[in-house]
């Protein structure tokens, strides 16, 4: 049964929060709220600002045409975004110690990502589930110490809930997590190791979601991998790159 787009949101973001922080141990400066995936919109937050004043060129790589490429303030990373799009720089109150914040939204106000760095935190896998690899891809521009983070699209399902919006979760970002062997992965961790701690870059996929302007027929993570929505998300997301 499909569902209203504010209940449904609602109800699969608190899930993912639970999925993706649950085994985690945050420190006080990387609250449990500040997840890519689970951010809410209708978080208070300060006003926003045009892209055009927050984003500034980066100095190695240019964008697609109809794109522009968004630089954080503090000058470490950079991405590429459709033009169109939206940057809400900050969009919330930055960790301790600073960092940066950064929303990106379509023009109707859906909310791809959330980019935050200077995050600090710690993992425990408390409880395994079924879990589904959709898509996956290496980013080596984003290696540290030896490892490649990669961005992934991925599943979780937890048999123990009755409610399909809260049994059925996906979220898509950048982990440096171990990718999951087996038929069971722990909770979903799109957190990646960048200096001086961790970052996070991601957002979710609701298939319930029947907000105007939504592509037709998209109520499966396959059909939603070959819309242009998708396609641009996973564009931005893998153009994240050292801003010099």
């Amino acid at each position: 049964m499909r569902r209203s787009a504010s209940s449904a949101v609602t109800a699969i973001s608190g899930m993912c929060l639970a999925l993706m922080l649950a085994s985690c141990g945050p420190s006080p400066s990387a609250p449990a709220t500040t997840s890519p995936a689970v951010e809410s919109p209708t978080a208070t937050s300060p006003a926003t600002a045009s892209p055009t004043t927050t984003a500034s060129e980066a100095p190695t790589t240019a964008p697609a045409e109809g794109w522009k490429t968004f630089t954080t303030k503090d000058g470490s990373l950079a991405f590429d975004y459709p033009a169109d799009w939206t940057i809400k720089d900050p969009a919330g109150q930055a960790p301790v110690g600073g960092g940066a914040f950064v929303e990106v939204s379509k023009p109707d106000g859906k909310i791809m990502a959330t980019l935050r760095t200077n995050m600090v935190t710690g993992a425990e896998c408390t409880k395994k589930m079924p879990y589904g690899m959709l898509d996956s891809q290496p980013l080596p521009a984003l290696a540290q110490d030896g490892k490649t983070p990669r961005f992934t699209f991925e599943s979780r399902m937890d048999s123990e809930a009755t409610d399909p919006v809260k049994a059925n979760i996906f979220a898509y970002g950048i982990t440096s997590a171990p990718e999951p062997t087996g038929a069971e992965a722990c909770p979903i961790f799109h957190f990646f190791t960048w200096p001086p701690s961790g970052a996070t870059f991601g957002g979710v996929y609701n298939p319930f979601d029947t907000s105007p302007g939504n592509e037709p027929h998209v109520d499966t993570p396959e059909a939603y991998k070959e819309t242009t929505e998708y396609k641009n998300v996973r564009k931005m997301i893998t153009s994240l790159r050292p801003a010099s």
